[in-house]
């Protein structure tokens, strides 16, 4: 990882355009995260990324970011493009985040989610996440965010 102030090293930069081109695949607009944002987020401490496995020369169908600060992780972004929905990438990627995570000693994983992303919910729900707060007009587009989280 790097400290603030230092270059990122170049394999971020790839990944966070690859990262990022998926994220504009799998959001509306004003959900969406940039490259300069991908890249700013590899470089925070903690930071880990899995990516789902893509055919040679392809970008992947999608990826999750955690956050791990000691006992307690976040998911910070996670992403599917449509194509590649209800097949069960994002259940297997939302379960090696929790694996990974659960094995740095972190005992709880948050997460936030747009309340009308009813799919997403539902994924969550299922995996064991349970609503503990909610944050109004939270997106750019004035959506709503539920606050999850799981004990690991």
């Amino acid at each position: 990882m790097t400290q603030a102030g230092t270059d990122v090293p170049p394999a971020h930069v790839g990944l966070a355009a690859m990262l990022a081109r998926i994220h504009a695949l799998s959001f509306p607009p004003a959900h969406r995260w940039d490259a300069a944002a991908m890249t700013t987020l590899l470089g925070m401490a903690g930071v880990s990324v899995l990516v789902a496995d893509a055919a040679e020369g392809q970008d992947s169908a999608g990826f999750i970011m955690a956050r791990t600060l000691f006992d307690e992780a976040e998911i910070l972004t996670f992403a599917v493009v449509p194509a590649a929905r209800r097949q069960g990438l994002g259940r297997d990627l939302l379960e090696r985040c929790v694996r990974q995570v659960a094995g740095t000693g972190a005992t709880t994983l948050f997460l936030e989610v747009a309340d009308d992303n009813r799919p997403a919910m539902t994924l969550y729900h299922a995996a064991g996440f349970t609503q503990v707060g909610l944050r109004r007009n939270y997106y750019p587009d004035g959506a709503d965010a539920c606050v999850m989280q799981r004990k690991l």
